[in-house]
């Protein structure tokens, strides 16, 4: 959800996303997508796939791809190269493990989680594109950033991004056990641009509350 809730990412099959059309203000993604068109990739899903399914982008890099499956930044690179090439939008995750941000690495490694998941966007692609900062340590843990911290964090990615050659207008999310008590301290702070919601979107009643809260 961004700041302005034109944008909505959520898993769905064919049908929920076909009930969707008539809402210009939600579209329906992928959590995960695989960047070859096809072959034998037992149980992964390509952008085919996805956007056959009504998906009309989808995340990558999120922090169980990265920490629990292995996920390279190489690999998140190829995923976001293949989004665009289908035309689809890519929300890119970024962000730190604990013992990262202990030894005062967080910029270092989202800054490189950056640079290698978009060196090389064509101009006229950026347009399609989307970040969410999500430490590691505060996903599904209770835990989030303070809303400075994470500010501090988005002033980082905002300059790298200027200096991969993006427009100053591209979308940076915070995720990272945002709920309906600390979204509105989190959107306060002018550098948070909207939030990824994780755990607290299951919740139909706790999610409408974030949503009026935000």
């Amino acid at each position: 959800m961004r700041a302005g809730g034109d944008i909505n990412f959520a898993s769905a099959p064919a049908r929920p996303a076909q009930a969707f059309r008539a809402r210009p203000d939600i579209r329906v993604g992928a959590q995960d997508v695989y960047w070859e068109p096809k072959g034998a990739f037992t149980g992964a899903t390509s952008v085919a796939l996805a956007t056959g399914a009504g998906a009309t982008g989808a995340l990558v890099g999120h922090s169980e791809r990265r920490h629990v499956f292995g996920e390279t930044d190489v690999e998140t690179g190829k995923k976001v190269r293949a989004l665009l090439a289908s035309g689809c939008s890519v929300m890119l995750c970024v962000g730190e493990k604990l013992a990262e941000r202990e030894a005062g690495e967080t910029e270092a490694v989202c800054l490189r989680q950056l640079r290698t998941g978009l060196g090389g966007v064509a101009a006229d692609l950026w347009g399609r594109v989307l970040i969410a900062y999500e430490p590691v340590w505060a996903i599904g843990t209770g835990r989030n950033a303070t809303p400075a911290d994470a500010a501090a964090v988005h002033r980082a990615i905002r300059a790298e991004l200027g200096r991969l050659g993006a427009p100053p207008d591209i979308p940076v999310l915070y995720g990272g056990s945002v709920n309906k008590g600390n979204v509105q301290a989190l959107l306060a702070e002018r550098q948070i641009e909207g939030v990824l919601v994780g755990g607290a979107s299951l919740d139909a009643a706790g999610w409408a509350e974030l949503v009026a809260a935000g």
